[in-house]
C-alpha cells in the first residue's frame, strides 16, 4: 500500500490563492512508504502518519517548516493582531508578586518588574527592609528560554539547590550556592525529571529523583518511554556518580516517589500514574547509627494503592496526612506509627458535606490553615492542630487562593488571592498578636483595566445526563442577551484538576475590546467536588467530559448568550484532547477551536516519555475492554476520511512546540495531517485548519514572558479573523 505524505486543505481563509498553491507545489512527496496498519485486539487501525513520530527525520522537519510557513503568515496579517499585541503588552507590564516565605531569618519571594521573561527571586532582612537580587534566571540566556523550574533552600538557608530547565523541557540540571553570600558550589546533579528536592535538616544533603542514562538525546526533544526513576541522597561537597541510591522499584518501572524530611522522619510517597492514591513509607533517620549509606530501611505504613495520603505534619510519632480514604471530598487523618494498624487511625477534621477540603499547612506549632472550595470557589479557616476544631475563618473575596505561604515553627503566614478581574492581593497575618488579623501586604493594580467595567457570575447548567455542571462568566457590564456576543469558552476536565478564577490579561482584553463574554465550564473529570467528580469523567466515564462541555455551548445558545457560529473553544493538554474530541463530535456547535499541546492518538500516548502515567485517567489500548472506549473518542481516529461530504468544521489552530516533552509534539503533527486530509478535502470547508510549531518551547511551564505574549496575541487574532470580530477602543 502506497501514501503521499503531504497533505493540506486548499480552501484557507484570507491567504491568496496562487500563493498557496505555489506553497503547496513546493512540498516534498514521499511515494514509496508503507502505511503501519497495527492489530489490537483484532481491529486492524491503520497509522498512516505514523513518520511523523521521528522528530529529527527529515520529512518531520520539512512538514513542520511547510506548516509553520503557511501558518505563521496567516496569524501575522491577522486584522487585529497588531492592536491586540501592543494592548496586551502594555497591559501585561505590571508587577506580579508571589508571598514572601521565611527562611532562617530571612525572607525570600519572587517578583516580575513586568515583562522580564523570567521571574526573580529576591530576599529582605526584614519585610519593611530593603530588597535585593538573589538569583535572576534572565542572565542565563538571552531570549528567556533557560527557567528555574525548581528551587529548594535549606532549613536554615545555607543553601541553595535550584533546577534549571531549557526551552520548556521537563528535564532539569540541579545546581547549588551558598545563600548567604551566593557562591556557586561545584555540585551538579544531571538526568533530573519529575523529581523531589527535599533537604535534611542537618543541610548535609539532597533527596532528589533523576532517570538512568538512556540512549539518544534527553534534551526535550525525544519521545523515549520515562521509566525506572530512583530516590537518591546528594550529599554537598560531592560528585553525582557518588550519590546515594536510598530507594527504587526494579519490579515496578512505572512507579514515582517523593520525599517529605520533618527533621527526624523521612516519608515517602510512591505513586503509580496519577490517580490520587499512594503508598506510604517512612524511615527513622536516626536509627542510622552511621547516617544515610544505602538503600533506606523503610518502614510501609500502606503498602497499596487504596487511597491518597499526603503529609501534613507531625507531632512525635503522630502523623496528620490529607486523604481521601472513604472520603471522597477529603478529611485529615491522624496516624501513630507507633499503633500503624488501622483500627487505631483516627480522624481529625471529617470530610464535609459539600465542600472539598483542598490544601493544609501547618503553622505556629499547633495551628492548621485548611483551604476549603466551595462551588469552584475557596475558603480558608485556621483550626487547632490537636482537636481538629475551628478557630477562625480568613476573608476572601469570590475567586481563588493562588498560594499559602507558612512554617510550622513561624507564627506569621501569607496568602494570595487572586479572581477572573483581580490580580493579585496578597494579605499578611501573625497568629502570636493577641486579636491575629489578617492585613493587606502587597497589592497590584493593572493601569487601564478597571474591575468595575467587569461582570462576573456562576450558572448551572444541565449536562446529557441531568448532571448540574457549574460555569464562570465573564463579561461587560451591562451585556445583553441577544444572540449575538462572541464566546470564548474554556475546558478541562481531567486528572483532578480544579479550574477556579484566574488572572489573565489576554481574557480581559477578549472581552473589554472585542466584546467577548469569558466562559469558563467546570466539568467532570476535574476536582472541583472531589473524588467522585473526577472519576465521573475518567476512564470509561470519559465521553461525560464531552457531554459536559458540548452542553456549556448549548446552554449559552439557548439562553441567548450568543450562536454556535460566535463560540470559540479552548483547551491545553487534556483540555486540547478535549477540544479536538468535542469537534469531531460536534463541528456543528462551533465557530473556532483552539487546542494547544493536546493528547490526540488515545492509541498509542502511553509509549511515549511520561505518557504511561496516564493510563490512571484514560485507560490503555493494551486492554481489550480500555481499547474499545479510546477508540470511540480518539481525535486522531475519528476524523472524517477524504473525500468528506459532511458538515464543514470550525476553523482549527493547533499549537505545539518542539521541546515538548510531555504531551510529545507528534500527537498534534499526526492529528493536523489527517485533518488537512480529511476535513480538507470537502468542498464545503471555508474555514483554516492550521498547525503552529513553537521552537524553544515546551509543554508551558517556564515560558518567557516574549512568547507567551506572542501565543495569546496569535490565538486571540485567530479566533478574531475567523469569527469576524472587529476591535472595538
Amino acid at each position: 500500500m502506497r501514501c503521499v505524505i503531504f497533505h493540506y486543505s486548499c480552501q484557507l481563509k484570507s491567504i491568496p490563492a496562487d500563493y498557496l498553491m505555489k506553497l503547496v507545489e513546493r512540498m516534498p512527496r514521499v511515494c514509496n512508504t508503507v502505511i503501519k496498519v497495527d492489530d489490537y485486539h483484532g481491529a486492524q487501525i491503520c497509522d498512516p502518519y505514523i513518520w511523523l513520530e521521528d522528530n529529527d527525520s527529515a520529512e518531520t522537519m520539512a512538514y513542520v517548516e511547510k506548516q509553520n510557513n503557511l501558518t505563521m503568515p496567516y496569524l501575522e496579517q491577522c486584522a487585529i493582531r497588531a492592536q491586540f499585541h501592543q494592548r496586551l503588552t502594555e497591559l501585561y507590564d505590571y508587577p506580579k508578586y508571589s508571598c514572601p516565605y521565611k527562611r532562617g531569618k530571612r525572607y525570600f519571594y519572587f517578583h516580575n518588574k513586568g515583562l522580564q521573561n523570567q521571574d526573580v527571586l529576591y530576599v529582605q532582612d526584614t519585610l519593611d527592609g530593603a530588597a535585593t537580587v538573589f538569583f535572576d534566571p534572565n542572565k542565563l540566556s538571552d531570549d528567556g528560554t533557560v527557567a528555574l523550574k525548581m528551587g529548594r533552600l535549606s532549613e536554615e538557608c545555607e543553601y541553595f539547590a535550584y533546577g534549571l530547565s531549557t526551552s520548556g523541557s521537563d528535564w532539569v540540571t540541579v545546581s547549588f550556592m551558598k545563600a548567604d553570600d551566593l557562591t556557586q558550589l561545584p555540585d551538579v546533579l544531571e538526568r533530573v525529571k519529575f523529581s523531589c528536592l527535599a533537604w535534611t535538616h542537618d543541610a548535609k544533603g539532597i533527596f532528589y529523583n533523576c532517570y538512568p542514562r538512556q540512549e539518544g538525546k534527553t534534551d526535550g526533544t525525544e519521545t523515549t518511554c520515562n521509566i525506572n526513576q530512583k530516590l537518591y541522597y546528594h550529599a554537598i561537597g560531592s560528585k553525582q556518580s557518588e550519590d546515594i541510591l536510598v530507594a527504587e522499584f526494579p519490579e515496578h518501572p512505572k512507579w514515582h516517589s517523593s520525599i517529605s524530611d520533618d527533621g527526624r522522619y523521612a516519608v515517602l510517597s510512591i505513586t503509580e500514574g496519577c490517580e490520587p492514591v499512594n503508598q506510604l513509607w517512612y524511615c527513622d533517620l536516626q536509627q542510622l547509627p552511621d547516617g544515610i549509606t544505602g538503600l533506606l530501611p523503610w518502614v510501609k505504613l500502606v503498602d497499596n494503592f487504596n487511597a491518597q495520603y499526603s503529609y501534613v505534619t507531625n507531632e512525635g510519632t503522630v502523623f496528620t496526612f490529607h486523604s481521601n480514604l472513604d472520603a471522597p471530598r477529603y478529611c485529615l487523618i491522624n496516624i501513630d506509627i507507633q499503633k500503624p494498624d488501622r483500627q487505631y487511625w483516627t480522624t481529625l477534621i471529617p470530610q464535609h458535606d459539600k465542600d472539598v477540603l483542598g490544601s493544609v499547612s501547618c503553622v505556629n506549632q499547633h495551628h492548621l490553615l485548611v483551604n476549603y472550595v466551595h462551588d469552584v470557589k475557596d475558603i480558608l479557616q485556621v483550626y487547632e492542630l490537636s482537636t481538629g476544631r475551628l478557630v477562625r475563618d480568613l476573608p476572601l473575596d469570590v475567586g481563588t487562593v493562588a498560594g499559602v505561604s507558612c512554617k510550622k515553627k513561624h507564627s506569621d503566614f501569607f496568602y494570595k488571592f487572586t479572581s477572573f478581574t483581580t490580580p493579585g492581593i496578597i494579605y499578611y497575618c501573625d497568629l502570636s498578636e493577641s486579636i491575629p488579623e489578617p492585613k493587606v501586604f502587597r497589592e497590584v493594580e493593572v493601569k487601564g483595566i478597571k474591575q468595575e467595567d467587569y461582570e462576573t457570575s456562576q450558572v448551572f447548567y444541565p449536562s446529557k445526563d441531568g448532571t448540574k455542571i457549574p460555569m464562570f462568566l465573564v463579561h461587560a457590564k451591562g451585556l445583553k442577551k441577544d444572540g449575538t456576543n462572541p464566546v470564548f469558552l474554556y475546558g478541562y476536565g481531567g486528572f483532578e484538576a480544579s479550574i477556579q478564577p484566574y488572572y489573565n490579561v489576554a481574557y480581559l482584553l477578549y472581552v473589554r475590546h472585542l466584546g467577548g463574554i469569558l466562559a469558563v465550564a467546570n466539568i467532570r473529570g476535574g476536582g472541583e467536588y472531589g473524588l467522585t467528580w473526577h472519576k465521573a469523567g475518567t476512564l470509561g466515564n470519559k465521553q461525560n467530559c464531552f457531554d459536559d462541555f458540548q452542553c456549556a455551548a448549548e446552554f449559552l445558545v439557548q439562553e441567548k448568550y450568543t450562536t454556535a457560529s460566535r463560540i470559540a473553544i479552548n483547551g491545553a493538554s487534556n483540555g486540547g484532547l478535549l477540544v479536538a474530541t468535542c469537534v469531531n463530535q460536534r463541528p456543528d456547535l462551533f465557530g473556532c477551536a483552539v487546542a494547544e499541546v493536546g493528547v490526540m492518538d488515545m492509541l498509542k500516548f502511553h509509549k511515549f516519555t511520561i505518557g504511561h502515567a496516564w493510563t490512571t485517567d484514560y485507560g490503555c489500548s493494551d486492554d481489550p475492554e480500555q481499547f474499545k472506549w479510546l477508540i470511540k473518542y480518539s481525535p486522531l481516529h475519528n476524523l472524517p476520511q477524504s473525500p468528506y461530504s459532511g458538515p464543514p468544521y470550525p476553523a482549527i489552530l493547533l499549537l505545539t512546540a518542539d521541546h515538548d516533552d510531555r504531551v510529545v509534539p507528534l500527537h498534534t503533527l499526526k492529528y493536523c495531517a489527517a485533518l488537512q486530509h480529511g476535513v480538507g478535502s470537502s468542498p464545503v470547508q471555508h474555514q483554516p485548519l492550521m498547525v503552529r510549531v513553537d521552537t524553544r518551547s515546551g509543554h508551558g511551564a517556564g515560558k518567557p514572558t516574549t512568547k507567551a505574549i506572542l501565543e495569546d496575541t496569535h490565538i486571540f487574532s485567530f479566533i478574531a479573523e475567523t469569527l469576524g470580530l472587529s476591535w472595538k477602543d
